[in-house]
């Protein structure tokens, strides 16, 4: 059972991971976008996480100091009921101030573990965001290059059209001026042929009536 929960479960990271790089392949520039808003939002995982930690430093600080206070305060009534002879309440106090000093040192510790903790989160936050411009930076890259070859293409298929239309226009003036010579031929051979026959016809005419008159 756990072999062929194995098997699928590698399966379907395969396709995950197919499905993946054909998106890469396909539009990497979103594929980039979604990985930059994943950082993102992990980015603000990470400052929230900050923000409670400064929170949490300034309690345990203020604590810290509040407990220091007490300790000191129960060492003075301490002090104040053993001049006074008050023994109970002597004693009373000076465990009181046993308490709030190992409070006191908790505390302390304490402190001194989240600021250890801020400093680390705040040297991976940097990380993070130098990590996050960098990917920008890198997007803005990507998409300077997407954008020229784009152009490029663009500008490449408008000149092939252009070139293409110009030679296609050529082509068709050149059929329309065939085809006009080709008319303005016929029109003169028909109209010389025309010429030819009025003449031809008014000189037969013309060698008829001279017969006739000779005849006569």
């Amino acid at each position: 059972m756990g072999n062929l929960v194995t098997r699928i479960k590698n399966i379907v990271l395969a396709d995950m991971h197919e499905a993946i790089d054909h998106k890469e392949k396909k539009n990497p520039i979103a594929l980039l976008n979604q990985y930059l808003r994943q950082c993102e939002q992990e980015t603000e995982k990470v400052r929230k996480l900050l923000e409670r930690q400064y929170t949490l430093k300034e309690e345990f600080n203020r604590e810290y100091r509040h407990a220091e206070q007490l300790a000191a305060k129960r060492k003075h009534q301490k002090e104040v009921a053993t001049e006074a002879g008050e023994v109970e309440l002597a004693q009373f106090a000076a465990n009181e101030q046993t308490q709030y000093e190992n409070r006191a040192e908790q505390l302390k510790s304490a402190l001194q573990t989240a600021v250890q903790q801020l400093d680390t989160l705040e040297q991976k936050y940097e990380q993070m965001k130098h990590k996050l411009k960098e990917m920008n930076i890198r997007r803005l890259e990507l998409m300077g290059r997407e954008n020229v070859t784009r152009a490029h293409h663009q500008m490449s298929k408008v000149l092939d059209d252009h070139a293409y239309s110009q030679n296609h226009a050529f082509s068709r003036f050149e059929e329309i001026e065939s085809y006009l010579d080709r008319l303005e031929h016929q029109v003169n051979s028909s109209y010389y042929r025309n010429t030819i026959d009025a003449r031809i016809t008014q000189l037969e005419k013309n060698m008829k009536n001279e017969e006739i008159g000779s005849i006569s």
